[in-house]
């Protein structure tokens, strides 16, 4: 495997996964923007569900190995919500900030206020072999956004044991503990013997 296709439009992760990915040599990483590819609706019901929906599409369309991921934000007081609609969970078309407030709101006088990010990642080839990962970031919810940096929720979610929100670390801090980079670093070695093989 020479080329490797991110399967997201999502220029935070984009960042964040080709951080992790760049001292593979021998592996070109391309993007929406180098190769398009068609939006993918996200229609499972488990991050698992959405994450081969969108590396199956991408795979067809483009006939490319995709990395492709799902991610989200369960609050166990909320029954895991927002879960696989985090991004959308202030309705379509809602920003990172609409997301917050909604979510914040929820959480009005609630006490427990325990999280866990996950993040399931999916390599998937275009001989349809399939290789699965998992990262799971347990936290808090903040009472108020901090922070300048991230995207989506980072701004409400503190880490256990941290005492500032992942918005407010850096990005090396953040990936050094980051659900998403969990997931990336148990399948970076499993890319790594596709590249050397």
């Amino acid at each position: 495997m020479e080329r490797l296709l991110l399967g997201t439009r999502n220029k935070g992760k984009i960042t964040e996964i080709r951080g992790l990915l760049s001292d593979l040599s021998g592996l070109e990483l391309l993007t929406f923007e180098d190769i398009p590819f068609s939006e993918v609706e996200e229609t499972g019901e488990t991050f698992l569900d959405n994450a081969l929906l969108k590396a199956g599409s991408i795979v067809r369309e483009t006939g490319l190995p995709v990395l492709a991921e799902d991610a989200g934000l369960e609050v166990f007081a909320l029954s895991g919500e927002p879960g696989v609609r985090s991004a959308r969970y202030a309705g379509e078309g809602h920003d990172y900030a609409a997301n917050n407030a909604l979510l914040l709101k929820r959480l009005q006088g609630v006490e427990d206020r325990r999280a866990r990010f996950i993040t399931v990642a999916v390599l998937l080839l275009p001989d349809r072999r399939v290789f699965v990962t998992t990262g799971t970031l347990p936290g808090t919810i903040a009472h108020a956004p901090a922070g300048e940096g991230g995207f989506g929720y980072d701004p409400l979610f503190i880490p256990s044991g941290a005492s500032k929100t992942l918005a407010q670390l850096s990005l090396d801090e953040k990936n050094r503990i980051s659900h998403r980079m969990r997931a990336m670093r148990r399948m970076k070695p499993i890319i790594r013997d596709l590249v050397e093989g």
